[in-house]
């Protein structure tokens, strides 16, 4: 049977990248077939009731109790989808023991420049002297994101399934697509995972215990000016390019992402695209907490309500959608699931990394349906780019957690 590198390393060679664009569930068919593939694995690794949800490219599996206890259903929850970069002919390399200098990705002897993830760069690889990376060629992500969580939640079933005599109770897994635009999580059928808490398995360091989010929303501001000849234009010409200006202007200036951290909300204008007659800015809107992500929201409205007064017309038209919310509102109150995930670490002999998720996941919108999913660490760093890689111990450490999530709900039941 392969081993779990010799598992990742085939998922990951697999492209899965998710498109905004696209308006099919799942959004590109090689999830469709990757998900076929997932399938086919879960069911010779013995799981039952595998299959793929047709509404939502969901790959769902069980694996029953064995206790005689009362123990929660827990559910595991990975991705398969990989972010907006290059994901084609992945090509992943094996350092064993390494030494922590620079690694030149670029193997292709006749390709200048080469491309160096540099211990300056990236001082994070001081962490992984003597330990065993899986990296890029230069050319594409590596795909761990969310392809090691996968492979991680398969080990740990392996385990249960080698060891009958390992008690747990019910334990679910669902690998499902499109995580990287959004909307993966959009039609999740809580009726498909009759769990009573989840874990997502999609952070990056060691230790990551998260179950806090953003609140997140979405602004598209559209611009609607008046396009006369220059010579001509006095108080009739109303420019797009300088409304664009006014408008952002108003919105906080200190709230930008480049100048935020932690708890710290933040609007990004993300994209722009203006001439004089008409234009469009798409902003995004984050905040941890909902009174402040409420009031970002009502500084937009007041912008728009404001030029639309001066001008005498309406030449901003704003929509906003809220995205996802924090997780924190539904998990602060069932706090056994995180304390179980910060007892598994510890006994793995991994300190919990407790902290607020600068973005969302898939349990943020999860949690909300009646499932409460907070997100656990996979080993893997420097995501989205290729300058991303896993680190063997510590997925192998992921996987302990899971298999410590599980017996130690069975050691509590009654």
């Amino acid at each position: 049977m392969e081993t779990m590198v010799e598992r990742f390393l085939r998922y990951v060679k697999t492209e899965t990248r998710s498109n905004e664009e696209s308006t099919t569930v799942p959004s590109t068919q090689t999830q469709v077939e990757f998900a076929k593939v997932l399938a086919k694995d879960l069911e010779e690794l013995g799981l039952q009731g595998v299959k793929i949800n047709p509404n939502n490219g969901f790959v769902i599996g069980a694996l029953p109790a064995n206790t005689d206890k009362d123990v929660p259903g827990i559910g595991f929850i990975a991705h398969m989808d990989t972010a907006d970069y290059n994901a084609e002919n992945i090509t992943p390399r094996i350092i064993e023991n390494y030494d922590g200098s620079d690694i030149v990705l670029t193997q292709d002897p006749s390709q200048e420049p080469k491309l160096v993830s540099t211990v300056k760069a990236f001082p994070n690889l001081k962490n992984y002297v003597g330990k065993t990376l899986i990296v890029t060629d230069g050319r594409t992500l590596l795909g761990g994101d969310d392809k090691a969580g996968i492979v991680e939640i398969m080990e740990a079933l392996r385990y249960f399934i080698e060891h009958p005599e390992v008690k747990h109770g019910l334990i679910m897994c669902a690998f499902g697509p499109d995580e990287e635009i959004g909307r993966g999580a959009n039609l999740f059928d809580v009726k498909d995972f009759p769990v009573e808490f989840a874990y997502t398995v999609d952070g990056t360091r060691l230790g990551e215990l998260e179950y806090e989010t953003f609140n997140a929303a979405g602004a598209v501001v559209e611009l609607n000016g008046v396009s006369v000849h220059p010579g001509s234009a006095k108080n009739t010409m109303i420019n797009c390019n300088k409304l664009a200006m006014e408008f952002d202007c108003m919105l906080p200036q200190c709230a930008v992402p480049e100048l935020t951290e932690g708890h710290e909300g933040f609007i990004m204008l993300y994209e722009s695209n203006t001439g004089v007659e008409s234009g469009k800015m798409e902003y995004l809107i984050r905040d941890h907490d909902r009174a402040q992500f409420e009031g970002k929201k009502q500084y937009f409205e007041l912008a728009a309500k404001v030029l639309n007064e001066r001008y005498g017309r309406e030449v901003i038209k704003l929509t906003i959608t809220d995205r996802y919310y924090n997780m924190y509102e539904i998990i602060k109150d069932h706090m056994e699931c995180v304390d179980l995930a910060a007892n598994a670490m510890k006994e793995a002999g991994v300190t919990p990394l407790i902290q607020p998720i600068r973005g969302g996941t898939d349990g943020s919108k999860i949690s909300f349906m009646g499932i409460p999913t907070p997100n656990i660490f996979t080993g893997v760093e420097n995501l989205h780019g290729p300058h991303e890689f896993a680190c063997v111990e510590h997925m192998k450490l992921s996987v302990q957690t899971i298999i410590g999530i599980c017996t130690g709900a069975e050691k509590a039941g009654k």
